[in-house]
């Protein structure tokens, strides 16, 4: 029996279809394809895990990972030794989120490594995965962040944006296989500095935006620059970027035009 955590987001959900077998989808919704739980207040999280043998935990927060994960630590151990795997993020062992404006711009971060560590030390036998950006959150945000006439883009910062379905498929491999610790990072094709992202976004979209780089501060800004969130040693995803913003847009037929000003 498979129990995937956040069975009913971005990844949980392309997950779920591709594991063979019993497979319960934990989801704080109430339906006939969910088993319903709660890992912020606990509430039905040991019934969840009752008789599974393998959980892929992909539930995830902006904040507060640690906190939901060491609930369905504790729910497991009383259950038994289910082997734990769970989905993390590149560079969270080698983002520093130390200052007040670290915590604020990649508070994130900081709450995954946190997370790790509870898994690594449950006693459980345990797998992680790292993986870079998903496809979807890069759409989410450039989409939200052309919103605006003038894009403010942090200068120096690159992502390297994967398919969320390739995710899902070395998630579902790892959980028929053997617990192994800390697994090689999963990372996508190309790397893009976020200009290049939005100037993707803008063509496929058609829309007309002012580009005005900023420097963001901090510690955790200095090491995104410095590549500390990718992975190109691992660059085993198919799908670029590209692609993923043609299936998502029509076509407009018009020329974007996009203006990038000098930072004062």
């Amino acid at each position: 029996m498979i129990l995937v955590t956040g069975g009913t987001g971005t990844l949980g959900s392309a997950l779920a279809p591709k594991l063979s077998g019993d497979v319960r989808v934990l989801s704080r919704s109430t339906g006939p394809a969910y088993v319903t739980g709660d890992l912020t207040t606990g509430e039905g999280i040991d019934a969840a895990v009752e008789g599974v043998d393998v959980i892929i935990h992909c539930a995830g927060a902006s904040k507060g990972d640690e906190r939901t994960t060491a609930t369905l630590i504790d729910a497991a151990k009383r259950a038994g030794s289910p082997h734990i795997v769970y989905i993390s993020v590149v560079g969270a062992d080698r983002v520093p989120v130390v200052t007040r404006t670290d915590r604020a711009l990649f508070g994130y971060i900081a709450s995954k490594r946190a997370a790790e560590q509870v898994v690594a030390e449950s006693g459980l036998p345990w797998t992680t995965l790292r993986a870079t950006q998903f496809h979807d959150l890069a759409f989410k945000t450039v989409n939200g962040m052309a919103k605006l006439p003038v894009i403010p883009v942090p200068s120096g910062l690159r992502w390297q944006p994967i398919e969320t379905g390739e995710v899902a498929d070395r998630l579902a491999e790892l959980a028929l296989g053997a617990p192994a610790g800390l697994v090689d990072d999963i990372a996508g094709p190309r790397v893009y500095g976020m200009a290049e992202l939005l100037r993707g976004y803008l063509k496929a979209t058609g829309k007309r935006r002012v580009l005005l780089p900023i420097r963001l501060p901090g510690r955790a800004a200095r090491a995104f620059r410095e590549g500390a969130n990718l992975a190109p040693d691992h660059a085993v995803g198919v799908r670029t970027w590209e692609d993923f913003v043609a299936g998502r847009t029509s076509p407009s037929g018009r020329s974007s035009i996009v203006t990038t000003r000098t930072a004062p």
